[in-house]
C-alpha cells in the first residue's frame, strides 16, 4: 500500500513538459570531439538519443552539468549562444524527470550508524547528560563530504570497546553512582592562544584563559588548580612589542565557578564545595598594566597574563548524588511501594526514546532491560539496578543504528515510503543531529507525521529550536571546511588560535543568520554584512571595532569581504601554509558553488613550485604556476582551476588583503569556465552570482547529501532539481530547501535491496 503514495510526493511534482531535445544541438556542438573515434574525454555521445535517456542516465546528467556550469563547450571550440544552451539543457533535464517519475529509485542507505556527534546528542536529549565523547569513541570516516555517511559508518572492536565504555561512564553520571572512583580531568588552553587579550564568555576586566563546562558526578568536593602559562601575547605574535615576563602571581588569577570568584590557594590545587550537575568555570587572569606617564617619556612593558590549564579532581567526601538535570530526566516515578513497576516505567520511557519507536511494555525489549535491572539491583539499590539497565539501553543496536525495515511483501528493487515513525528519526537526525522529542513522536505515532498539514508546521518548530544549531556545527561545519581550521598553522606573523576562533565563527554566525532570519542561501555569496570582533576587524583593516565580542556590521556594496569567498576561514582552509593556493582555491569554488569537480590529477606529477629558491625570489606565485601550466599534462586541469583562485590573489593565505606578491604586484585577473572574464574578487563574486540557480542546486545537493547520509548519483538529480525549482519559488530562502527536501522522495521513500 505504501508504494500508492509515490505521486504524492517531490520525485512527480514538478517534473516539466518541454520539447525533446533537439539532437542537431549533439551533432553541432558535442559530438565534433564526443564520437567513436576521438573519444575525448573518454567520453561518447555518437548514436545517443537525448529523447531517450533511460539505460544512459549517468552520461546524460554529465552533459546536463557540463551545460549548466558552461565547461562544455570548451572556449576553444565552437560556442552556442545562450538561449540554445539553455534551451537544450532545459529539454534533456525535463526528459530524465520524465524517466525519474516513471521509475522511481530513492536509493538504497546502508544501515547508519550514529556517528560521534549524533550520539552525544542523543545522550543529551534522552538523559540530560552532556558527555564529550571524542576521548571514548575513535573518529568517524567521511564520505561524500560528511561523517554521517552511512556507507563509512562501520562497526570495528574498538568502537564496541568504545561504546561499552562510554555507556557504564553516562548511566553513572545520569544517576550519581556514589561509587563512583576518583577522576581527573583536565581541560587545556590552546598554545597558540594570546593571552594579553580579553576571551569572549570571561568577566570584562580580565585577560586570556578558558571557560569549562563540567559535569560533577556526586554533591562533594572537588579540587580545582588552574595552571599557569598559555599561549603568546597578541603583540609578539604579531611582532609589535615585548613580550611580557613569567607567570601571574596568585591574586592576578580570576577563577570563577557559575559566576562566583572563587579564592584559590597560592599553591596547590584548592578544594572546593560543589553540588552535582554541570557547572561552568572560567579561569583567567586580572590585567595590571602601567600607562604612559604624564610626560609620556616612560611606558612599562605590560606583563603578559597567562592560564595553560584547569584542572578538576574528585569527587571526596561525597554526601549523594543531588538533584540534577539527569535524575529528573530518569527518575519519573517513585520506587515505593512497587519497585519492579516503577523501574518498568523508567525504562519503557527511556527505551521507546533510545530506540525511537514505541516499545511494549511487556516482550523481548523489556524483559532484556528488566532481567539487567534485577542483576544490578541484586548486589545494589534500586538505582544500581537502573544504572545498569540504562547502560545496557546505551548499547543496544537499536540505539545505535537507525533501524528502517524493508516491507517483507515488497520485490526487491521496489520503491516504498518509510513509515511516519521511521520518518521521525530521519527529521531529527536531519536537522537536530539528534533523537526524536516527544512532540514529534506523537505526530509520527498517529500516523500524521507524512502529511503536509502536520509536516511543515513541524519543520518549522524543529529549525526555531536551539538544537537547529547542529546545522550550523555538523553540516555547515563540514562543508565549509570549518573544522579543518584547527589542523591549520599558516606560517605568517599575522596567525593566532585568537584569528582562528574569529574565523571560525564569523563564517558559522553568517550560516547561523541564514537558518534563523530564514535569508536566501544567495546570500552565502552576498551578504552585505558580516561578523567581526576587534581581533578580526583588525585582521580584515576594518576601523573602529573593539572587544572580543562578536557583532554585526554592514558591508558596502564594493566591499570584497562580502560572502564567504572574502572570509578569512574559507580562504585560509584553501592555501598552503606558506603561500596562497590558486588551484585549491579554483577547485573548491568549482566543487562548492559550480557543481562541477575538475578531474583528479595524474600520479607523479611535481607540485612544489617553491623547489627553486631563487626564482621564488624575483617571481610572484602566479608566474610560477604559469610556467607549470605550460606542461599540457598540467594545463588541462589547471586551466579549469587557476583563473579561478587567480581572482582571489588579492588576499594572502590568512585572508589578508595586499597589493604585493612578493616584489611582484597582484595580477587578479582571470576567467571562469565559460570564459567569463575576472578581475578580483568583487568581479568573481558578481559572475557567481549571475549563476546563482547554479550555486542554489549545489547547495540543495549537498544538504540533500547531509539529509539522507549517503552520496548522491545521477538518478537523485531530478530530486535536487525538484527541490532547488521549489526553493525558487520561494526566492531560495533556507527554509525552502529543507521543506522541499523533507518532502522529497529520497527523504520520505527507500528502494528495496535486492
Amino acid at each position: 500500500m505504501r508504494t500508492l503514495v509515490i505521486g504524492a510526493l517531490v520525485l512527480v511534482a514538478g517534473v516539466r513538459t518541454a520539447a525533446a531535445p533537439d539532437p542537431a544541438f549533439l551533432t553541432q556542438y558535442c559530438v565534433t570531439c564526443h564520437n567513436a573515434r576521438t573519444r575525448s574525454g573518454n567520453f561518447v555521445l555518437q548514436g545517443l538519443d537525448p529523447a531517450q535517456p533511460d539505460g544512459k542516465i549517468d552520461t546524460w546528467e554529465k552533459v546536463v552539468r557540463k551545460l549548466r556550469t558552461g565547461m562544455m563547450p570548451p572556449v576553444s571550440a565552437p560556442k552556442p549562444t545562450s538561449q540554445a544552451r539553455e534551451s537544450f539543457a532545459s529539454a534533456l533535464e525535463a526528459q530524465l524527470d520524465r524517466v525519474a517519475a516513471v521509475h522511481p529509485d530513492p536509493g538504497t542507505p546502508a544501515l547508519h550508524r550514529l556517528n560521534r556527534a549524533e550520539y552525544a546528542n542523543a545522550v543529551r536529549d534522552l538523559l540530560a547528560v552532556d558527555v564529550d565523547v571524542s576521548a571514548m569513541l575513535p573518529p568517524d570516516d567521511s564520505a561524500a563530504g560528511f561523517d554521517n555517511n552511512a556507507d563509512v559508518l562501520g562497526v570495528s572492536p574498538a568502537l564496541i570497546e568504545g561504546y561499552a565504555n562510554a555507556a557504564a561512564k553516562v548511566s553513572r553520571l545520569a544517576l550519581g553512582d556514589p561509587s563512583i572512583g576518583l577522576d581527573r580531568t583536565t581541560y587545556r588552553v590552546p598554545g597558540d592562544l594570546a593571552q594579553d587579550v580579553h576571551i569572549d564568555g570571561l568577566p570584562l576586566g580580565t585577560r586570556g584563559g578558558i571557560v569549562v563546562h563540567h559535569t560533577f558526578p556526586l554533591d562533594a568536593e572537588y579540587d580545582v588548580e588552574v595552571g599557569a602559562g598559555g599561549g603568546p601575547a597578541l603583540g609578539a605574535a604579531r611582532g609589535a612589542g615585548p613580550r611580557g615576563g613569567g607567570p601571574p602571581p596568585q591574586d592576578d588569577r580570576y577563577v570563577t565557578l557559575d559566576g562566583e570568584r572563587l579564592t584559590l590557594s597560592p599553591r596547590g590545587p584548592t578544594r572546593i564545595k560543589v553540588s552535582a550537575g554541570p557547572h561552568v568555570i572560567g579561569a583567567s587572569t586580572i590585567v595590571r598594566t602601567h600607562v604612559l606617564g604624564a610626560d609620556s617619556v616612560f611606558n612599562a612593558p605590560v606583563r603578559t597574563p597567562g592560564v595553560s590549564q584547569v584542572t578538576i579532581a574528585g569527587p571526596f567526601n561525597a554526601s549523594g548524588p543531588g538533584d540534577t538535570p539527569s535524575r529528573r530526566k530518569v527518575l519519573v516515578c517513585s520506587p515505593q511501594p512497587d519497585e519492579i513497576r516503577c523501574a518498568r516505567t523508567i525504562l519503557n520511557t527511556l527505551a521507546s526514546r533510545a530506540y525511537r519507536r514505541p516499545v511494549a511494555v511487556t516482550g523481548a525489549d523489556m524483559d532484556t532491560l528488566v532481567d539487567f535491572y534485577r542483576q544490578g539491583r541484586e548486589h545494589g539499590t534500586f538505582e544500581s539496578g537502573l544504572q545498569r539497565a540504562v547502560a545496557r539501553v546505551l548499547v543496544d543496536p537499536q540505539f545505535l543504528f537507525r533501524f528502517e525495515r524493508d516491507p517483507a511483501s515488497l520485490a526487491p528493487g521496489a520503491a516504498f515510503r518509510l513509515t511516519d515513525i521511521e520518518l521521525a528519526s530521519r527529521l531529527s537526525f536531519f536537522l537536530w543531529s539528534s533523537i526524536p522529542d516527544e512532540a514529534l513522536m506523537a505526530d509520527a505515532r498517529k500516523g500524521t507525521l507524512h502529511t503536509p498539514a502536520v509536516l511543515g508546521p513541524q519543520v518549522k518548530r524543529m529549525l526555531a529550536d536551539p538544537r537547529a544549531d547542529a546545522l550550523v556545527t555538523n553540516f555547515a561545519g563540514q562543508w565549509l571546511l570549518l573544522r579543518e581550521l584547527k589542523n591549520i598553522r599558516p606560517d605568517s606573523p599575522a596567525w593566532d588560535g585568537n584569528l582562528r576562533q574569529s574565523f571560525e565563527r564569523e563564517t558559522a554566525m553568517l550560516f547561523r543568520a541564514v537558518i534563523q532570519e530564514d535569508r536566501s542561501v544567495i546570500d552565502l555569496l552576498d551578504a552585505d554584512f558580516t561578523f567581526v570582533d576587534e581581533r578580526l576587524a583588525r585582521h580584515y583593516g576594518i576601523p573602529d571595532v573593539h572587544g572580543s565580542r562578536m557583532r554585526r556590521i554592514a558591508l558596502a556594496a564594493d566591499d570584497p569581504r562580502r560572502g564567504l569567498l572574502g572570509q578569512g576561514s574559507i580562504l585560509t582552509a584553501t592555501s598552503a601554509a606558506n603561500r596562497t593556493s590558486p588551484v585549491t582555491r579554483g577547485k573548491w569554488v568549482l566543487e562548492n558553488v559550480l557543481g562541477a569537480p575538475p578531474p583528479q590529477p595524474p600520479p607523479g606529477v611535481e607540485t612544489n613550485l617553491e623547489k627553486d629558491a631563487a626564482q621564488v625570489k624575483v617571481t610572484s606565485l602566479r608566474q610560477r604556476m604559469e610556467l607549470h601550466r605550460a606542461n599540457p599534462v598540467c594545463a588541462s586541469c589547471h586551466q579549469l582551476m587557476d583563473p579561478i583562485g587567480f581572482s582571489l590573489e588579492n588576499f594572502d593565505n590568512t585572508g589578508k588583503w595586499r597589493a604585493l606578491d612578493g616584489r611582484a604586484p597582484i595580477d587578479a585577473t582571470g576567467s571562469l569556465v565559460d570564459g567569463t572574464k575576472l578581475n578580483g574578487p568583487a568581479t568573481l563574486r558578481q559572475a557567481l552570482l549571475a549563476k546563482s540557480d547554479v550555486f542554489a542546486g549545489v547547495f540543495a545537493d549537498r544538504l540533500l547529501t547531509y539529509a539522507v547520509g549517503r552520496a548522491m548519483r545521477p538518478q537523485d538529480m531530478p530530486a535536487v532539481r525538484a527541490i532547488t525549482r521549489t526553493a525558487a519559488r520561494d526566492r531560495y530562502r533556507f527554509s525552502s530547501f529543507v521543506m522541499a527536501i523533507v518532502s522529497s522522495a529520497p527523504f520520505q521513500m527507500k528502494t528495496k535491496a535486492e
